[in-house]
């Protein structure tokens, strides 16, 4: 895996090939061998890939001299160098946030897909900034990967820039976060059936008055999230309060806004959230304010995570399955890529959920 830096990709990508001469302690290049042994770096390159073209002799005697030298290919270099008689394998990933637990299991799972299939990813950080974004995908395409995978920041609301790629022949998969605007192909998880399950889960063990945090609204996993979570109230007899919606997708947000939501005059009993970090911000705001959990209130979460473990009680939530998400986006662009499928072939798989029940959630009111 190699980290792509958007603001240094340009000119450090175009100087590769045109690089100055190296110093005694600078790493050892095809161009030195070839100037050393008196050959071209075309001979250099046919005979450490142990091409048959050149003489037997000749190749033992550049690989040796590599192999003493300490030699080691620019691969990226490599493939810049053919990247007009042969596509690069290499495939762009861009992650809103690396630091993120569900990204980061989605990443391992292309990783790990594209590794077994012959390719290599490069990886940059939107860091939730359109703007980023848009530099992002621009180096990739100049750079010539072969296709991107992508789960678009929060405050992306134009999408030219996903359009031009496809536009371009580039085989494009969303994850995660969707983009609605343009027709290419998505891996997502049943968002809407993860939700509806939690907030069913919260009303069998007795909540009466869920609320519910979620992200902006532009994002399609916020829609069918709170889709689920209205649908599920209606399904069991409960009216739907919009006083109980907050926008709130973090921890250090919900530890600051939950103290207001209990002093509503309909205090909720229960809490459905978008994601862990923000079910737990509403426990440990819960907590303090001397609430009993799960015995006063309930609490559910959406990924499941290493700190969905780490918090008291554990956190009852939907597990997202992140790097079977990875490994099916990874699917879908590489044989695109390959020719496999249509490029302009829109393909959707959804990835199912599961309801993880753990101690904020008070099963023993579950009937049987």
């Amino acid at each position: 895996m190699q980290l792509f830096n958007i603001f240094a990709c340009e000119s450090s990508f175009q100087n590769i090939t045109k690089a100055p001469k190296m110093k005694d302690s600078a790493p050892l290049t095809m161009k030195d061998i070839a100037r050393e042994l008196g050959i071209s770096v075309a001979t250099v390159s046919r005979a450490l890939k142990d091409s048959p073209r050149i003489s037997a002799d000749r190749r033992a005697a550049v690989q040796k001299f590599a192999k003493e030298h300490n030699f080691v290919p620019n691969v990226i270099a490599e493939s810049l160098r053919y990247a007009r008689v042969q596509p690069q394998k290499i495939i762009g990933v861009i992650v809103p946030e690396l630091a993120h637990y569900y990204f980061s299991t989605v990443l391992s799972g292309i990783e790990e897909e594209a590794s077994s299939r012959g390719y290599r990813i490069m990886v940059a950080q939107s860091s939730e900034s359109y703007d980023r974004e848009v530099k992002t995908c621009q180096s990739f395409y100049e750079n010539k990967v072969c296709g991107i995978i992508v789960s678009q920041a929060k405050d992306t609301q134009k999408y030219d820039h996903f359009q031009m790629l496809l536009d371009a022949g580039l085989p494009l998969v969303f994850y995660d976060r969707i983009c609605t605007g343009v027709n290419a192909s998505r891996v997502v998880v049943d968002d809407y059936m993860g939700a509806f399950n939690a907030v069913s889960h919260l009303i069998e063990t007795g909540c009466t008055r869920i609320a519910y945090y979620g992200s902006t609204p532009n994002l399609e996993i916020s829609k069918n999230r709170f889709n689920g979570y209205k649908d599920a109230l209606l399904k069991h007899g409960l009216s739907f309060d919009p006083e109980l919606t907050v926008i709130c997708d973090n921890r250090a947000d919900a530890e600051i806004v939950t103290p207001g939501v209990f002093q509503k005059e309909m205090a909720p009993n229960g809490f459905f959230a978008v994601n862990d970090d923000t079910a737990i911000g509403i426990l440990h705001a819960a907590k303090r304010l001397g609430y009993r959990i799960p015995e006063d209130i309930g609490i559910c979460g959406f990924t499941n995570g290493q700190r969905a473990l780490a918090c008291d009680p554990m956190l009852t939530t939907v597990e997202q399955r992140g790097r079977q998400v990875g490994k099916e986006a990874v699917d879908i662009l590489i044989d695109q890529a390959e020719g496999k499928t249509d490029a302009h072939q829109v393909i959707r798989r959804v990835v199912r959920t599961k309801l993880i029940i753990r101690g904020t959630t008070n099963e023993k009111n579950v009937k049987k």
